[in-house]
């Protein structure tokens, strides 16, 4: 009996200890947001004195900064994913390779590439519109410039459990599996309430959803916070079509 509750006491330090990892991580990522925002007027600046040479400089240093900041999030991500299913047992764990492991899955289920990022996107149209305000950026047409400006992460407006807007949740949280955003209360009750394999409650949606992958993820928290300031409510049109059901 004691070596069990023992056990349980070391879970819950470590899920403890992850949580306060991932919350004191956020700050860090928001605060990366903010100074890409002032690169980006500094940018605007350098494009009206015609440096294009700097302006490039600080548009690529946008894009590694973004880079390494969703690094960060998928690896902060992948802490709290392996608390929250972590058990003691008598072998010895590799922890370092399991964060790894998780950040790598976390990554790959993010359709976020750095250089096609909204935000980068925000950067390159802002420095465009200097000289050319109206016009398309070569390459893309209008209605592309206002798919991109306008989209989110953020697949689901609302929790498909709940009804909730995304940014009015208590506890928001992500599935690895399909990226969609439920409130953490209702979705844990909903898997609770399953004896077998559990679908998305999303409609429509064919993945499959298990405990520990549905995870306080530390860049939906900085999104929603993104969303509440600007007001945009728009998220993409969800595409099912590509995904596999019988995973």
């Amino acid at each position: 009996m004691a070596s069990t509750s023992n056990a349980g006491g070391v879970s819950g330090r470590i899920r403890n200890a992850a949580s306060t990892f991932c919350s004191d991580s956020q700050p860090l990522i928001t605060e990366t947001r903010r100074v890409m925002g002032l690169m980006k007027e500094i940018a605007v600046d350098l494009e009206k004195d015609k440096q294009s040479d700097m302006v490039k400089e600080l548009e690529d240093a946008a894009v590694e900064l973004l880079g390494m900041s969703e690094d960060f999030a998928h690896f902060s991500s992948a802490v709290q994913s392996v608390a929250d299913r972590y058990l003691p047992g008598e072998e010895l764990i590799d922890f370092k390779k399991l964060f790894e492991e998780d950040a790598s899955k976390i990554k790959a289920n993010s359709s976020s590439d750095p250089k096609k990022h909204p935000i980068i996107r925000q950067f390159k149209e802002a420095i465009w519109n200097v000289h050319h305000e109206g016009q398309p950026m070569p390459g893309e047409e209008q209605e592309d410039i206002v798919m991109t400006t306008t989209q989110s992460n953020i697949l689901n407006p609302k929790c498909p459990l709940t009804g909730k807007h995304v940014t009015e949740l208590a506890e928001p949280v992500r599935s690895m599996e399909c990226r969609h955003v439920y409130e953490k209360q209702a979705i844990m009750q909903f898997l609770r309430s399953k004896n077998s394999r559990i679908s998305c409650p999303s409609a429509g949606c064919p993945k499959f959803l298990k405990v520990d992958k549905v995870v306080c993820d530390t860049l939906l928290l900085v999104e929603i916070d993104e969303m509440r300031r600007t007001g945009k409510g728009t998220v993409p049109v969800e595409d099912f079509t590509a995904l596999d059901g019988d995973e």
